[in-house]
């Protein structure tokens, strides 16, 4: 694939209480990007989230944070690509993943939802549509299936968070080449800068 991308999305749940907590991945991946780069997330109503506009590697582009719960997520990407006519393989989601430990993220093109309901409603909201990208953001797994609701909705101890934080910071690193669709760069770069194996 060598689609750019025109939209960066990063889910998670509104209000403080879940704040930095492990589900909340994508969208602090979304928050240290635009303070990265300067730039100010602001509240855009008709998009049901909050929004800036950035340029990396030379390309401008959108970044979107929801404030609809995570099985709502479609109801802010759709609205947002369909206004500005973007296509879903030029949109990037960044994501919680239960199945990276802490420390690692991985770039994938397209595929299904995995069992995410951020990720579930965003397909559907797209028309079924699977082919964005997506940045899997570790998390790690509590190990039993029924332990994983409380699980994505705590916050990580600090060592854990610090080897997310760290994952973050490496998939920043690479953003250059994936928006400007350099997928097989960027997925090299990211799998071998540092990040858990």
């Amino acid at each position: 694939m060598d689609a750019p991308i025109d939209l960066i999305v990063g889910l998670g749940n509104p209000g403080p209480q879940y704040d930095r907590t492990r589900h909340n991945a994508g969208a602090d991946f979304v928050t240290a990007l635009a303070r990265h780069f300067g730039v100010d997330l602001r509240q855009e109503s008709k998009f049901s989230g909050s929004t800036a506009r950035l340029t990396i590697g030379g390309r401008a582009l959108r970044l979107l944070i929801p404030n609809t719960f995570m099985n709502h997520s479609g109801r802010a990407v759709a609205p947002l690509a369909q206004f500005y006519s973007l296509a879903a393989r030029n949109i990037l989601v960044a994501h919680d993943e239960l199945d990276l430990p802490p420390g690692t993220a991985r770039l994938k093109i397209g595929g299904g939802h995995g069992g995410h309901n951020g990720l579930r409603d965003i397909i559907g909201a797209l028309g079924n549509q699977r082919d964005f990208a997506r940045l899997r953001i570790g998390i790690g797994h509590p190990g039993q299936a029924n332990d994983v609701v409380a699980y994505v909705l705590r916050k990580a101890p600090r060592e854990e968070q610090l080897l997310i934080d760290t994952s973050i910071a490496h998939a920043i690193e690479v953003l250059p080449d994936a928006v400007n669709g350099n997928w097989n760069s960027a997925m090299k770069a990211l799998h071998t800068n540092g990040t858990a194996l």
